[in-house]
């Protein structure tokens, strides 16, 4: 609970000064609607602008292959209560939803998703109020499971989880889009989008901590990555009622839908900008068979990648190390010391400093936690396996 918060509260501060480096740059007349220009352009190397395409599509990528393997979970944990001798396997499930991502990917700009992101809001809060319910419900039933607290016995491996945890967490608190979002604001864009942030952090403080909370308290150490499987079990009957269950499943399907959807277009928009014609319209051939073309294929390698290499909460682990850290909590820091260049005897200059080094040394410890963890479970898993792998 301590990291979860701690995280909250960097990345609300992140946020807040990559808001006004962005208002600065606009004052100045350097508006900039993609996080590797403004990168690029603050701290006047060539170079940052590549290292912010490759940790952006680090990202994208990453979110885009656990959306497609989360969601592909959730339809095989159903699948797997209603025919339990079924044949369909987990990869076909991603293929599944795959089809349906190619679908869905061909809405062709942010301005496009506005609708679906406001659905993602309700759904995320629905979503959490199913769980905690069904958390509550399994807690306090005749059929409660065991529960241990406990920590691992090495103190080396409780150091990697740690560090592991921290870059999950930091996957789940991480936007590396920011930029590309406040692009879509009239300016002055700061204080529309301080008010953005207090709004989406709300919402986390209900549904993080509440899901948190309960589904520890439930299964304590033994918690799945994705809290279905543990309240759907493989032996045993449901703990939690059917119908909650099965309308939680359809909430986090729709919800890792738009995640995907988000994500993919910065990747969509780097793909695209040497293929399309702005001269003509998004809609016209010229256009549109390219993007149908290029994301067809791009979500494809997200699919595939799912399927050959299903270890969620190892992806989430890495993507989080060498993606999120880096763009949010340390970039930010950086970008706003040498765009506002505060005194160097001021709390904010060292708060940003501070920040900067932790989070460096964390990121560094957290990429080599999560691909030892990978490699680990890689060592004792097939590709193409039928189950996720936390």
């Amino acid at each position: 609970m301590l990291c979860l918060t701690v995280m909250g509260v960097v990345t609300f501060y992140s946020y807040g000064l990559m808001s006004k480096v962005l208002d600065h740059c606009e004052s100045s007349g350097r508006r900039h609607i993609r996080f590797r220009e403004l990168a690029a352009d603050v701290l006047g190397s060539g170079w940052m602008f590549y290292f912010v395409i490759f940790i952006q599509t680090a990202i994208n990528t990453g979110v885009g292959v656990g959306a497609i393997l989360l969601a592909a979970e959730c339809l095989q944990i159903v699948y797997s209560n209603v025919a339990p001798h079924g044949s369909l396997k987990l990869y076909d499930f991603i293929a599944m939803v795959t089809v349906v991502m190619i679908i869905l990917s061909q809405l062709p700009t942010f301005h496009s998703l506005r609708h679906i992101n406001l659905c993602s809001l309700f759904l995320s809060l629905g979503y959490t109020f199913l769980v905690v319910g069904a958390c509550i419900h399994a807690g306090t039933s005749k059929n409660a499971p065991p529960r241990d607290y406990s920590l691992e016995a090495k103190k080396s491996s409780r150091a990697f989880s740690a560090f592991t945890a921290i870059s999950i967490i930091a996957a789940i608190f991480g936007n590396g889009i920011l930029p590309e979002i406040q692009a879509t604001l009239a300016p002055p864009a700061a204080g529309k989008m301080i008010k953005g942030l207090t709004m989406c952090y709300a919402v986390i403080l209900v549904t993080f901590y509440s899901a948190a909370v309960s589904g520890y308290w439930v299964f304590g150490n033994k918690a799945n990555s994705n809290i279905l499987k543990s309240l759907l079990p493989d032996e045993g009957p449901s703990l939690a009622p059917t119908w909650v269950l099965g309308l939680a499943v359809i909430f986090v399907l729709l919800q890792l839908f738009a995640i995907g959807l988000v994500y993919s277009q910065v990747a969509y928009e780097i793909m695209e900008k040497k293929s399309a014609d702005v001269k003509q319209g998004i809609f016209s051939k010229r256009n549109l068979l390219p993007r149908l073309i290029l994301r067809t294929i791009y979500m494809i390698f997200c699919g595939f990648v799912a399927a050959m290499l299903p270890f969620f909460g190892d992806i989430n682990g890495v993507v989080g190390a060498v993606g999120f850290i880096p763009l949010d909590f340390v970039l930010p820091m950086i970008l706003y010391n040498k765009t506002h260049k505060p005194p160097k005897s001021s709390l904010t200059y060292w708060i940003n400093l501070s920040i900067m080094v932790v989070f460096t040394g964390a990121g560094i410890m957290g990429a080599f936690a999560s691909i030892r963890k990978l490699v680990l479970d890689a060592n004792q898993f097939k590709l193409f396996g039928s189950d996720v792998v936390d």
